[in-house]
């Protein structure tokens, strides 16, 4: 876990913190031939060497590197300026993948990725990922349709699929703090949901808005809980 934890920090530390607006803006514009781009990968090889401040780790520096580049250059080839939520998105994603790649293959050697894909551990973690963020949206909207038509009106204030992306991050962190044994994290979300909603449901006095938000919000804490302990459920076998 230490090396995950140490490769998520140089990421961090690199991408967000050692990384100025003005080199952003230098990539965006020479793309493949901005020199802040591959100075921004040399710096992350160099975070990852120092964090762990061992030359036998070398193949964690060039897995880090090589594949940072690499992504970063497609994003920068590909974004345009109507998609770049999108690609940062999907950039970070990437980026994340990488680094539980390598990690696994770190602390797996013996194991080949295709065994690893094929274990039922990897599945179940897809598979629970994929119902969580897809699935249940789309379940969601259909058991809710009925009373989702009685209060949309012209002028929701709200921003386009807020309300879907919220629903997801919420299930996913719900996800994450059950397979960690942090139970009271999730009391702590709900809490945190509460407070932030509460303002808006005391200003609009609508009560079947109230009764709307109270049923989405226990229906996805709920499909995001019973995720969890079934996913729970079948690791204890393997």
């Amino acid at each position: 876990m230490i090396i995950f934890v140490k490769l998520l920090l140089a990421h961090l530390i690199g991408d967000f913190i050692l990384q100025s607006k003005s080199w952003i803006e230098d990539k965006t514009k020479n793309k493949g031939k901005s020199t802040k781009l591959y100075l921004h990968v040399l710096i992350h090889g160099a975070l990852v060497m120092l964090l762990f401040f061992d030359l036998s780790y070398w193949p964690l520096v060039l897995g880090i590197t090589i594949p940072h580049f690499l992504i970063d250059w497609a994003k920068l080839s590909f974004q345009k300026p109507t998609n770049k939520t999108f690609w940062f998105v999907f950039d970070q994603f990437l980026h994340l993948l990488v680094i539980v790649v390598l990690t696994l293959i770190w602390i797996y050697p013996n194991m080949s990725w295709l065994e690893y894909l094929q274990s039922l551990r990897f599945w179940s973690y897809f598979t629970a990922l994929v119902f969580l963020v897809f699935a249940v949206s789309i379940i969601m909207n259909v058991l809710l349709y009925k009373w989702s038509s009685q209060i949309m009106d012209g002028e929701d204030q709200s921003l386009p699929n807020a309300g879907k992306y919220i629903g997801i991050l919420e299930r996913l962190l719900v996800f994450i703090f059950i397979i960690t044994d942090h139970w009271e994290a999730v009391g702590f979300l709900i809490t945190a949901k509460s407070v932030f909603r509460f303002g808006d449901l005391k200003e609009s006095k609508d009560r079947k808005l109230t009764e709307y938000i109270l049923i989405g919000t226990l229906l996805s804490f709920g499909f995001a809980i019973l995720t969890s302990l079934g996913f729970q459920y079948l690791t204890r076998f393997f």
